[in-house]
Order: structure tokens, then C-alpha cells, then sequence
């Protein structure tokens, strides 16, 4: 077996991978730790020399699997992911780039590369994105129809929340989210006490019905990310058992009843 031959399958075992998974978590909790002054100050040491050695593990690891795959490796969004990761951790963090030492933390998301079942879920959000684009767009239109509605509707109440179209939309934004919407609409109702209808027609809309499609758009993708491959058709098996038999049969025919 040749060399390289071996490192594949010494880097895509289960092992080596449970290994890499391991050190990860133990930077990332290390990097966690460094966020408290008091821990840094009795053992920042460590932490630095648990930080470097997780590092140089990640690289020897990587050229590992660069070296296993060669170009192929890069075919793979989730090694090119690791990849850049891996690449962001090198640069100094010193200078002008002393914003790259927070970005360390980075290195935390190569669970989701580690892990099959987060790669699965991430896959899946990233199918989901067009149907979420749309349902997006729906919701900028439904924020934009409610806002001038709002804005007819309670301008003349003197409530800044309603006094132009930038302040109503994120005034309805933010009921969209639930945050306040009653202590909103009760305000208003002092002088308009039929505008709980606006307010109830529109979190019945903008609440209970969008953002339970963003859930079920999300959940859908899950799904058939989650679902096993189609069976083949069962005529097609059909034909392929039929097509054995032919060759066994030919097979076991004499040479001379061939002729």
C-alpha cells in the first residue's frame, strides 16, 4: 500500500477524527477561559501553550488531508471551510491585524465540519435559502402594505412610533418579533379604541402565519436532507434480474450448443 494510501486512511478514521473533534473542544473551551482576566492572570501560560499546540495540531492535520486528497480535497466546501479557518488562525495577530486574535474563536465551528449530523443541518439551511429569499421578500411587502396602513391609520395620534414610514416599519418589525406589541397597541387605544383591531389582524398575519412558514421552509429542507435515496423503480430490477440470468444461463451453456 502506498504511502499516501495509508494517510487517507489513517486521516478519515474514526479515530483521528474523534481526536481531532477532541482538540477542538478543548481550544475552544481554552479560548472560552481566556475571556476571564482572573483565570489569565494564574494561568494564561497554559492557556497560550494549549492554544499554540492546538493550533500546530490542526495544521499538521490539515496537510495531512491535503496530502491524502491532494486536489481533490478541495471539491469539498467543508474542507474548504476548514481550510480557511485554519488559514485565519496563521495570520499575525499583531499590528493592524490584532482583530484576527478574536477571530480564533472561529476555529470552535469546525465542529460543524467534524460532525456529521451538524454538517447535515447546515446543509440543509443552505438548500432552505431560496425559499427563504422569497418568504423575505413577502415580509419586506407585508412590512411596507402595514406600515403605510399604520401610518393612515394612528399619524394623527401624535405617537413618533407612527410619525414616518422608517419609524413605522421598525416599529412593526419589532411586533412582528412579539417584543412590546401590547404596551404598543394599549397606547394607542387611549385615543383610538378600535385599533387593537389593526394591531390583532396584523400579528395574526405577520406573526403566526410568515414566520411559521420560515420554520416549516427550514423543516422541510431538514427533511429531505434527513430522507434516504429513492428506491429504484422495481421494473428496472426486474430487468436487471432477467439480464443475470441471460448471462448465467450463457454462461453454463456448452460451447458446442452455442453453435
Amino acid at each position: 500500500m502506498a504511502l499516501r494510501d495509508r494517510v487517507r486512511d489513517v486521516v478519515d478514521g474514526r479515530r483521528f477524527q474523534r481526536m481531532v473533534i477532541a482538540v477542538i473542544v478543548v481550544n475552544a473551551i481554552t479560548l472560552g477561559c481566556e475571556t476571564s482576566t482572573a483565570l489569565v492572570a494564574s494561568y494564561g501560560d497554559v492557556f497560550d501553550a494549549l492554544d499554540h499546540a492546538a493550533l500546530a495540531i490542526f495544521v499538521l492535520e490539515l496537510a495531512a488531508r491535503l496530502y491524502a486528497h491532494g486536489l481533490r480535497f478541495f471539491r469539498d466546501p467543508w474542507n474548504c471551510f476548514d481550510f480557511v479557518v485554519v488559514g485565519v488562525a496563521l495570520l499575525p495577530a499583531a499590528g493592524p491585524l490584532s482583530v484576527v486574535r478574536a477571530l480564533r474563536i472561529l476555529r470552535a465551528l469546525r465542529l460543524v465540519a467534524m460532525v456529521p449530523s451538524m454538517r447535515r443541518v447546515v446543509t440543509a439551511l443552505v438548500k432552505s435559502v431560496p425559499g427563504l429569499l422569497s418568504l423575505s421578500g413577502l415580509l419586506v411587502l407585508m412590512l411596507y402594505v402595514g406600515s403605510v396602513v399604520a401610518i393612515n391609520l394612528f399619524r394623527a395620534s401624535g405617537d413618533p412610533r407612527f410619525g414616518d414610514l422608517g419609524a413605522t416599519i421598525l416599529t412593526l418589525f419589532q411586533l412582528t418579533t412579539g417584543d412590546g406589541w401590547s404596551d404598543v397597541m394599549r397606547d394607542l387605544m387611549a385615543t383610538q379604541p378600535l385599533a387593537w383591531i389593526f394591531f390583532v389582524v396584523y400579528l395574526l398575519v405577520g406573526t403566526f402565519t410568515m414566520l411559521n412558514l420560515f420554520i416549516a421552509v427550514v423543516c422541510s429542507a431538514m427533511e429531505s436532507e434527513a430522507a434516504p435515496p429513492s428506491a429504484p423503480d422495481d421494473r428496472l430490477l426486474d430487468e436487471i434480474k432477467a439480464l443475470r440470468e441471460e448471462v448465467r444461463a450463457l454462461r453454463l451453456e456448452p460451447v458446442g450448443d452455442r453453435r
